[in-house]
């Protein structure tokens, strides 16, 4: 089974979020992706969230749990492994940005438009479970 990391990152009380200008179908989405060969699940979210959003001076808050989810209706694995965090942005944050995500370099960059929403309630639905753990952030 895959394991992932989904980032719930904060300035106040918005939570960031995008969605692929490029790919509307992909829905709204939180930064994620996989843990590579050797990675703890706290190396790989920082490394995820710069990747994906190119924000420096996010800090680690806390691990907010672990779930299970079947990603065979997107043609992904029957089952992922989800370790979701809180992260923390205490720099300046722009309203809205477009980042390139490289994937470290692996494939071609896909354009990321990053945006803000006050939680909680300003949140749209975000696909594929990506807002499986919320409650527990608007929690904690």
């Amino acid at each position: 089974m895959p394991d992932k990391v989904f980032a719930y990152i904060t300035h106040g009380t918005d939570l960031l979020l995008f969605r692929h200008p490029d790919f509307p179908e992909a829905g709204i989405q939180v930064p994620a992706g996989s843990i590579e060969e050797g990675e703890t699940p706290e190396v790989a979210v920082m490394r995820e969230a710069f990747e994906e959003t190119g924000l420096s001076g996010l800090k680690l808050i806390s691990y907010l749990g672990e779930t299970t989810y079947d990603m065979s209706a997107w043609n992904g694995d029957p089952a992922q492994r989800r370790h979701f965090f809180h992260l923390e942005l205490s720099d300046h944050a722009q309203t809205t940005w477009l980042h390139d995500e490289t994937d470290g370099g692996v494939s071609e960059p896909i354009v990321f438009e990053f945006f803000w929403a006050r939680m909680p309630d300003d949140i749209p639905y975000l696909i594929a479970g990506h807002g499986q753990m919320l409650p527990s952030l608007q929690r904690g």
